[in-house]
């Protein structure tokens, strides 16, 4: 079974947050979501989400994918957070699958995980890391080696669905997404 995490902060985008958490569960993944902080985590819109666990408990295991909701102030949480930076590095290093979605591909620039490769995130989320060291693409999602970047809400299926599709083969995505488009 693929394996995912999703790291909530306080102030992530819930939209995003319960769309990668619903259609990789959909896809069997074996989903954990895990907390910044104790207890529940107030999204940016008031929405309440429950962490299965948290963080600092999760630090030596690993994932096949990691998955960042964006959202402000969530993904600021998200970049400063020390164990979840060492996670993300791993990942890098083993070419374990990871996901930034919005305002979260600004947590992966600032730890220079996006250095030498194509990225995507919302509007303005990365000019404060426009030095050329990654290129800047308009497209909804982008995939560059083990690391897929997408806009924002609005594309968070099509995102989730790349990353079915990607950790897990485009016969999962097809089973996933199948069911969405019935009426």
């Amino acid at each position: 079974m693929t394996s995912a995490l999703i790291p909530l902060a306080p102030g992530c985008e819930e939209l995003e947050a319960v769309t990668i958490i619903d259609l990789l569960r959909r896809a069997d993944f074996d989903v954990l979501t895990a907390g910044l902080v104790e207890g529940p985590i107030t999204a940016s819109r008031r929405t309440v989400l429950v962490p299965d666990v948290l963080l600092v408990d999760m630090t030596d295991q690993e994932f096949d994918l990691i998955v960042l909701p964006g959202g402000q102030p969530g993904a600021t949480h998200l970049g400063e957070s020390r164990i979840l930076k060492r996670m993300l590095y791993r990942q890098d290093e083993r070419g374990g699958w990871i996901g930034a979605i919005c305002a979260a591909p600004r947590v992966l620039a600032a730890h220079g995980l996006l250095a030498g490769r194509r990225a995507t995130s919302f509007p303005g989320a990365l000019d404060e890391f426009s030095d050329g060291s990654f290129e800047m693409v308009d497209d909804p999602v982008v995939i560059d080696d083990h690391i897929v970047t997408s806009r924002g809400p609005g594309t968070a299926m099509d995102f989730v669905l790349t990353l079915i599709e990607c950790s897990a083969g485009s016969e999962r995505r097809v089973a996933v997404e199948g069911p969405l488009h019935r009426s």
